[in-house]
This record gives structure tokens, C-alpha cells and sequence, in this order.
């Protein structure tokens, strides 16, 4: 990189974390190796006195406890989530921010309610417009005081898949993910799914709120309006192969065929085939799928069976899903640092014998 990390961002990189690499071998991401970015600070919540309100352009007005919430029929949805910054740090000129390398994601079982059915018992008007998710953590960012408030468009609360989340991989939300309920969009890049929800407001206008008006928008200018960022572009990941060298990661390999793994996903449509070079993209093979057993909105697994033969080599995977999209080779620099979705490249030496244990 052409500058150095801040002191900020490092404040910024010690509160929240990524997923292990080597967490891809996982069907479903263990709790604690899941991804998590927290805008704010976690808010303290009181399970019992607390409530969900649903309000605005609505013919009855809702205030629901968690027990009602859980007394409703319950949805389970497999949902790999991803920032919308994963991969910001490799982009030049630096984009200062939350320095996310390519860890920045996860997948897990979230288990709820629709937010169809919430909305349907209250009653959407027909002047509707947007649907605000407005979250418990408050902060200041762009020197504006704001809760955390995310909308969604009227259409794609009402069609989409989203749910009311107060469990994940079987138990009840931790602090950090949102206790005691937070919105799950899947396939929407990660800022869309509101933690700590309080409020559900539907409204005759969109949302002029900060994290709509300013806060992940594609643009290159500060005076550009740009585009918002919805769903999440396809990627590809390599499960780290072999052993890694301590202080840059990069990995040694025995001689002789050697298993690649990995896992593919896109917000645009199902992952329909992954590619694979072993010679940093000059030239490519197509690997092997798997079932695609985990739903719709979860990763893929795939395998590639790789000659590793002595010598330097950078291995890169990219992902192609039902919509025609493919991961570049580069991605073009923005100002956000947002969906760099650029081929992954895993350097690799494979040594002449197998590595002194």
C-alpha cells in the first residue's frame, strides 16, 4: 500500500474483526469467527423491557416484546453476509477506513421472523414508499449525531426475504450481533441488516438518513451523489492451502496434487461456476461445484485438483454467478472503498520436500 494505516483505523480494526480464512472450510461460520463491524459502540439492552415499534404509514401501529416476537411462526435462513468495504485496504490511493483485507464476511444460520409478516399485520398504506430499520447504538459520524437507520425499498420488505433475526446458529443473539434483535437482508451487502433494532417506520419518502444520504454510496468524487450499494457482487475465496509463513501469510506447499478448496457467493445471482489459476490469472481451469445444499443466499463450496510443482506461484479463484457476472481481475478505485470484488491472489511456494515440522 501506498500509505500506512492510522492510528484511527487501527482503533477501527481492533474493536471489530474478520473471519479467519481457514473458517471457509466451515459449511456454517462458528459464532465467533463470523465477521463483525460495529459502527458505534454495542449498546447495553434490557431483554425484558424492550421493544420492537412499528409506526408511520401503518393502519395499527405495533410494539412487540421479544416474547411476542417468539411466540410467532419462525423462519430459518442460511445468509453469508459480507461488508460492503471487504477488500478496501488493497485499493490505491488508500481509501482511510475500517482496513478490510479480505476477511470481511461469514456465513450463518439466522432464525426469526419475516419482516413480510410484521408489516402485513400492520398494515402498509398505499402511499409507502420506504421502510426505515432505525438501530439502539448511536454515535457521530460526518459531524452529524444519528442512531444507526438503514432503509429498504417498500417492494423489497414486502417480497424480499428479509427476517426479524433474535437467534444465530442455534442461540440467542450475542451483544455484538445484535441482541436482542436485528434485521438480516440477504444478499444485500452487510450495513443493510440493522443490529440492536428498535424501530420499523414506514414512510411516504426515502430516507434522507446519513448511512443513505452519504455513507455507502458508489462514487469517485466527494461531490458526486453516486450510486447506494445493495447487493453484494460475486467473489470467490481460497481456503488457505498448505502451511503460512508467520508474518506475511503466504503459503508453502508440498510437491505433487494438492486438494484446492474454497467458496463462492453473490447477492446478484446463484454462483453458477468458479475458475481457478495457479499463474496469477494468465491462464484458467474450471473447478468442480458443490451441492448448492446450503439455500440461495449462502456460499458455495468448490474444489480444484492442483499439480503443485516445485517452485513460485500465485493462486487466484474468481466466481461467476446466474446474472453474468464475473469477478475482475481489478477493480476500479472508488471513494469509499466499497466492492472491490477483485480475483483473490494467494502466493504459494512449493517446496522441494515436505516443511521441517
Amino acid at each position: 500500500m501506498a500509505e500506512g494505516i492510522s492510528l484511527e483505523e487501527l482503533q477501527l480494526a481492533a474493536r471489530n474483526h474478520g473471519m479467519p480464512l481457514e473458517a471457509l472450510r466451515w459449511d456454517i461460520t462458528p459464532i465467533g469467527l463470523h465477521y463483525l463491524l460495529t459502527h458505534y459502540d454495542i449498546p447495553e439492552v434490557d431483554g425484558d423491557a424492550w421493544r420492537l415499534e412499528v409506526d408511520g404509514l401503518v393502519a395499527r401501529s405495533l410494539s412487540l416484546s421479544l416474547d411476542d416476537l417468539r411466540g410467532r411462526p419462525a423462519v430459518e435462513l442460511t445468509v453469508t453476509m459480507e461488508c460492503a468495504g471487504n477488500g478496501r485496504a488493497q485499493m490505491e490511493p488508500h481509501v482511510v477506513s475500517q482496513p478490510w483485507l479480505l476477511e470481511a464476511v461469514g456465513t450463518a444460520r439466522w432464525r426469526g421472523v419475516t419482516v413480510t409478516s410484521v408489516l402485513e399485520e400492520a398494515g402498509v398504506l398505499a402511499e409507502a414508499v420506504e421502510i426505515v430499520f432505525t438501530g439502539l447504538d448511536r454515535g457521530v459520524e460526518g459531524e452529524e449525531e444519528q442512531s444507526y437507520a438503514r432503509s429498504l425499498p417498500v417492494a423489497e420488505a414486502l417480497a424480499g426475504d428479509a427476517i426479524l433475526a433474535y437467534e444465530v446458529n442455534g442461540v440467542p443473539l450475542p451483544p455484538q450481533h445484535g441482541f436482542p434483535l436485528r434485521l438480516v437482508v440477504p444478499g444485500w451487502y452487510g450495513m443493510t441488516s440493522v443490529k440492536w433494532l428498535a424501530r420499523l417506520s414506514v414512510v411516504a419518502e426515502p430516507f434522507d438518513g446519513y448511512q443513505m444520504r452519504q455513507a455507502y454510496r458508489l462514487r469517485s468524487e466527494e461531490d458526486e451523489v453516486g450510486e447506494p450499494l445493495r447487493r453484494i457482487a460475486p467473489r470467490s475465496l481460497l481456503v488457505p492451502p498448505g502451511i503460512p509463513e508467520f508474518l506475511s501469510r503466504s503459503r508453502v506447499v508440498e510437491p505433487g496434487w494438492c486438494e484446492l478448496r474454497g467458496r463462492a457467493w453473490s447477492g446478484e445471482g446463484e454462483i453458477v461456476g468458479v475458475e481457478v489459476s495457479a499463474d496469477g490469472g494468465e491462464t484458467w481451469a474450471s473447478a468442480e461445484l458443490g451441492a448448492a445444499a446450503l439455500g440461495r443466499w449462502a456460499w458455495r463450496s468448490w474444489s480444484f485438483a492442483w499439480d503443485a510443482e516445485p517452485g513460485e506461484h500465485e493462486l487466484c479463484s474468481r466466481a461467476r454467478d446466474a446474472a453474468g457476472n464475473e469477478q475482475p481481475l481489478a477493480s476500479p478505485w472508488n471513494l469509499g472503498g466499497y466492492v472491490n470484488n477483485a480475483v483473490q491472489r494467494v502466493r504459494v511456494t512449493v517446496a522441494d520436500r515436505s516443511p521441517a515440522v
